[in-house]
């Protein structure tokens, strides 16, 4: 196989020297870069499989960087990493199409595995595509596959949501099983087929909305759902689902219910609403 070649391109030498460490158990193959100028010299000289950029530095921006290269070399993915990240630096990476954004510090494990998936994902546009980008709404239409959920769950991450950082995981957890919910069984895996997805933030809620192109489903009628066990066979679903040949799980409405402050469902069962109340209003409430 061909070794993919990744380009950093970063002010702060320590951050070539991290980067070379974590790759160096991969199979990437790095150059660096130490300036946005310089990384599009070395981009308009030769083809780099992944492109790593900082935002804040001298000269060309990593921001508009990552915009010629989406010119120069459509294929080329750009993960992008900021020490000092803002919400409207996430929205224009998501409207640029970058594969992925990070707030500095990040774990190795975390980089490794985004690595992981930008290896393996085709180069191919409109994974993830911005139908609506302010900081109260952003509206995404994303295709159905499992690794665009990862990346989806990331970005959002990001954004500044002033909650503790175990309600943050709390929330991103909820959303994450709803998402794969709706990839997996309202769009079937076909990365043919669009999920809807809207992150909504008003003065006393956080919502995300998610809209899958499935033909739906009944709360009531989820045998094979630990939501419907009744209270004396709370594992009963499990037997159901190896009736059906499913994977064993099924826990996901009833852990989602407990890690939001409201789950609803439409009537068809094809689109889910999320909402965790900010602080002073779950005091209150």
């Amino acid at each position: 196989m061909t070794p993919k070649t990744v380009l950093v391109v970063d002010d702060d030498p320590r951050i070539h020297q991290l980067l070379a460490a974590v790759l160096a158990t991969t199979a990437w193959q790095m150059e660096s870069a130490f300036d946005g100028d310089q990384g599009l010299a070395r981009v308009e000289a030769r083809p780099y499989d992944l492109v790593l950029t900082d935002i804040r530095m001298p000269g060309l921006d990593g921001l508009e960087l990552m915009r010629r290269i989406r010119q120069l070399r459509p294929e080329t993915k750009v993960i992008v990493m900021t020490g000092d990240s803002t919400t409207s630096d996430v929205i224009r990476s998501l409207r640029d199409q970058a594969f992925a954004y990070f707030s500095k510090p990040f774990s190795a494990a975390t980089l490794r595995d985004m690595l992981a998936k930008a290896a393996k994902s085709p180069s191919e546009e409109g994974d993830i595509e911005v139908l609506s980008a302010t900081p109260e709404w952003i509206g995404l239409r994303v295709r159905c596959r499992v690794d665009v959920a990862d990346r989806v769950l990331q970005f959002l991450r990001e954004l500044k949501m002033d909650l503790p950082e175990k309600q943050r995981e709390e929330i991103a957890m909820a959303f994450k099983e709803m998402l794969m919910n709706a990839i997996e069984h309202g769009g079937r895996l076909d990365p043919a087929k669009r999920i809807y997805v809207s992150y909504v933030r008003t003065s006393r809620a956080i919502l995300y909305h998610i809209r899958d192109p499935g033909s739906g489903f009944s709360l009531e009628d989820l045998p094979h759902a630990a939501i419907s066990n009744p209270p004396e066979a709370p594992t009963e679903h499990l037997e159901r689902r190896e009736e059906l040949g499913m994977r064993p799980g099924g826990f996901g409405i009833l852990l989602v219910r407990n890690l939001v402050d409201e789950l609803i469902y439409n009537e068809k069962g094809n689109e889910v609403i999320l909402i965790r109340y900010l602080q002073e209003d779950r005091e209150a409430s």
